[in-house]
């Protein structure tokens, strides 16, 4: 009986943004926009990282992976929300819509542990600068980045494995992409032991993160402390300021999102809340971090092999 339930659907279609009526088109154009200046951004990023030797260190290197999964991040979901935004009602089949859960959440969780490694990064470079190259050697990068995309790997079967063995009776999933809690709504049965899953889940990738980037920045801030000049705590406390900014708005939205009680649970505030972290975030990512930063932006002009406009260059280094 289990299994004739589960196969009575075939196939689910999203809700999305339908509510917003004739405004569809519009959501549609800046969406587009800002997925194509993501797309950009990051694909510069990796090849800068990759083709310029002075670009060749540990804090580099886990932006490139940071990018890297950005995009498949984004390829996953928004190609697919923006076709539904101009063709309605378009159904995506099971194994379609566990193969986009599947890289959600392999890529959200990948993405959340690789800002821990940049966090430890941050702080070996800091806190022991004389043992940075030992400490983080290319063995040990390589160690952190396989981790990251091991954990997700994981998390990311047992999430696909536990939701895809339920019985399906709805087809509408209210949101733009096969979200883990939309997509449980539409369970012929009670879903407890999978909510249990879902959150113990959820704690683990978030809470091991924040905790261990909270003890990293802790340490960092106590030997900023310990320097005499207020210029020099200065100079050290922004080497770490993109990478603390990124990640208040990283684990902020997915804490908000995936720990929050299911009695405020809307499908409106979800929506909005999904656009931040799914569309806004991955092009934040790359202008906060990296394209504002010098090094970046003297890697770009060497890799055209001409000067950038003066105000291009200002722009991206902060001086505008």
């Amino acid at each position: 009986m289990h299994r004739k339930n589960f196969t009575e659907v075939t196939e689910f279609i999203f809700l999305g943004f339908s509510s917003s009526g004739k405004h569809q088109i519009t959501l549609f154009v800046v969406f587009l926009i800002i997925y194509i200046l993501t797309l950009a951004s990051n694909i510069i990023i990796v090849t800068v990282i990759c083709t310029d030797h002075h670009l060749h260190t540990p804090m580099y290197f886990y932006l490139s992976m940071l990018a890297s999964s950005e995009t498949v991040y984004t390829l996953a979901i928004v190609p697919r929300m923006l076709s539904s935004l101009i063709f309605h009602k378009q159904p995506i089949s099971l194994a379609g819509c566990a193969t986009q859960m599947f890289f959600f959440v392999i890529m959200a969780t990948n993405n959340c542990f690789l800002l821990t490694a940049m966090g430890y990064d941050r702080y070996v470079a800091i806190c022991k600068p004389l043992r940075y190259t030992v400490i983080m050697s290319k063995g040990m990068c390589a160690q952190l980045v396989c981790g990251s995309f091991g954990t997700g790997l994981v998390m990311a079967l047992l999430h696909v494995t536990a939701m895809f063995n339920l019985p399906f009776c709805g087809t509408v999933v209210e949101h733009f992409f096969c979200d883990i809690y939309p997509v449980m709504k539409l369970s012929c049965i009670d879903t407890t032991v999978n909510e249990i899953i879902n959150y113990s889940v959820s704690s683990f990738v978030i809470f091991i993160p924040v905790c261990l980037n909270f003890i990293s920045y802790v340490l960092i801030i106590s030997s900023i402390l310990k320097i005499a000049s207020a210029e020099g705590r200065k100079k050290v406390f922004t080497t770490c300021a993109s990478h603390l900014t990124v990640v208040i708005v990283h684990y902020g939205c997915a804490s908000i999102a995936y720990l929050k009680p299911k009695s405020e649970n809307s499908v409106e505030k979800d929506l909005l809340l999904s656009v931040t972290y799914i569309i806004i975030t991955p092009l934040l990512n790359p202008v906060i971090y990296t394209l504002r930063n010098k090094e970046v932006t003297d890697a770009l002009r060497r890799a055209v092999g001409k000067n950038v406009p003066y105000h291009i260059e200002s722009f991206f280094s902060g001086d505008l």
